[in-house]
Parts: C-alpha cells; structure tokens; sequence
C-alpha cells in the first residue's frame, strides 16, 4: 500500500470551490482510501491506498465533480515525491512561506520560463512536475503570469514538509 498527497485545485481560496475538510475525507473514504488525513482547509489531503496515482486521481476528481457539479482539478504525489519536492526545491535559504511548488502533471513545457510574463524580483525554476517560485514581496503582490502553472495547484515550503512529514509517517 502506499502513502499519496492529494492537492486539490482552487478549493477554499479567495471564496471558491468551498469544500469542509469533513467532507472531503469522508469522499476519500468511500473512494477506499485508508488512514485519510486533512491538512488545513485549502484541500490537502494524505492516505494510503493500493490503487496507482492516475487511479488515485481518477476516483478523487470523480468524487470532487460529482459534490461540485463541475471538474475540480486534483494532483497527486507519493509519499516520496512529496519528499523529493521538498529536498529539490532550489530556494534553500529563501523564506519557506515565499517560496512555493506548483505541482503539475506532468513535466514542465519545454518553453515554460520564455512565456513568464510581469516578472519582476520573483524567482522561478522549474523541478520534474512542479515549477518553483520565490515571491521575495509575496505571492499576494506579485503580479507574475506563469502560464506553464494554469492548470497546477500551488503550495509554500512549509506546507510541502508539512505534507511530507505526514504522508511519510503513513509509509
């Protein structure tokens, strides 16, 4: 069985998407999923489970669009690639709460860092499936367009080890 991180997309940010934590555990659940934890309400959720990431993802997005009446995307990682994703990120001695991951499905376009738009002091790299950015004057401030991240889910530095250290304890 293994260990998986679940990032929701869009979910109780800015007033979009509510969904309580209760409910989705509860969704993760009847999906199967053992040993289901939520962390923080902006839909981060670790489990164990013997099904595949795609299938993971699968039974999860299936379950969002059935209580949202519309797709709500979801990205997964094992335990490990959430590890990985922390060890990785290239931003070391730069604030954990203004740098974040955002968490692809895939690898980044090849042409990623050329169609960044309204830069300014913001630094970005790009990970395996993730694209890492530092927002020195916050994420809130910043006016950066990374379009390569429109379909990913961000998150800071402190909840990537938050939701390492979690799904690793399930491993």
């Amino acid at each position: 069985m293994n260990a998986f991180v679940a990032l929701l997309r869009a979910v109780n940010v800015g007033g979009t998407g509510k969904l309580p934590m209760a409910q989705l555990k509860a969704m993760c659940e009847a999906a199967g999923f053992q040993s289901v934890r939520t962390y923080i309400a902006s839909g981060n959720v670790v489990f164990r489970s013997k099904k595949t990431e795609a299938q993971v993802k699968a039974a999860l997005e299936a379950a969002l669009a059935a209580y949202a009446g519309k797709p709500v995307g979801v990205v997964v990682r094992t335990a490990a690639e959430m590890t990985a994703v922390l060890r990785g990120n290239p931003f070391l001695k730069m604030p954990e709460n203004r740098t974040v991951a955002f968490f692809l499905d895939g690898p980044p376009v090849a042409d990623a860092l050329r169609t960044i738009s309204n830069q300014t002091t913001e630094e970005i790299r790009l990970g395996l499936r993730e694209i890492y950015a530092y927002y020195p004057d916050g994420m809130g401030n910043s006016k950066l367009k990374i379009p390569a991240a429109k379909n990913g889910t961000a998150r800071n530095m402190n909840t990537i080890a938050k939701l390492a250290e979690m799904a690793g304890s399930l491993s």
